[in-house]
């Protein structure tokens, strides 16, 4: 079963997420998250086997430039996450049909998303999913001295 996320929700969403972006914590994600849902421009959706939460997805509805698009607001897929033992059952999928609907009752024709240059696993996710890859690009940072 997949569910939207509500306040109520979003700790059970930060854990899945930290399993993800490993680089944050599940207080940092948490308090992240509910400042997205409070906007009302994101949302998060839970997928469940038998009660237990294994995965969730998270959307938005972007109103500036996305990659490739021609229309706005775009719907975008922030992120997707299915614990390791429970992939290849088709809970990602679930998850962004969800993210996908969502997006058209918010306005959008198109749907995007992005994946790093070397992450292979969601670059296929994305191409069996039926997205089209729009472009590559390497973003490049400089410290400016004062």
């Amino acid at each position: 079963m997949v569910i939207k996320a509500e306040l109520k929700d979003l700790s059970t969403v930060a854990k899945l997420a930290v399993q993800m972006w490993e680089d944050n914590t599940v207080e940092d994600l948490k308090r992240e998250f509910e400042e997205i849902l409070s906007k009302g421009k994101g949302r998060f959706f839970l997928k469940y086997e038998n009660d237990i939460p294994v995965g969730f997805a998270q959307c938005q509805l972007r109103s500036d430039y996305v990659e490739g698009t021609e229309t706005t607001p775009v719907g975008y897929l922030e992120g997707i996450f299915v614990r390791e033992e429970y992939r290849h059952k088709g809970y990602a999928k679930e998850l962004l049909a969800a993210c996908e609907e969502w997006s058209k009752e918010g306005g959008a024709e198109e749907f995007a998303s992005d994946c790093e240059l070397d992450n292979t696993v969601s670059y296929r996710f994305h191409m069996a999913m039926g997205f089209t890859e729009a472009n590559r690009i390497i973003c490049f940072t400089k410290k400016i001295l004062k």
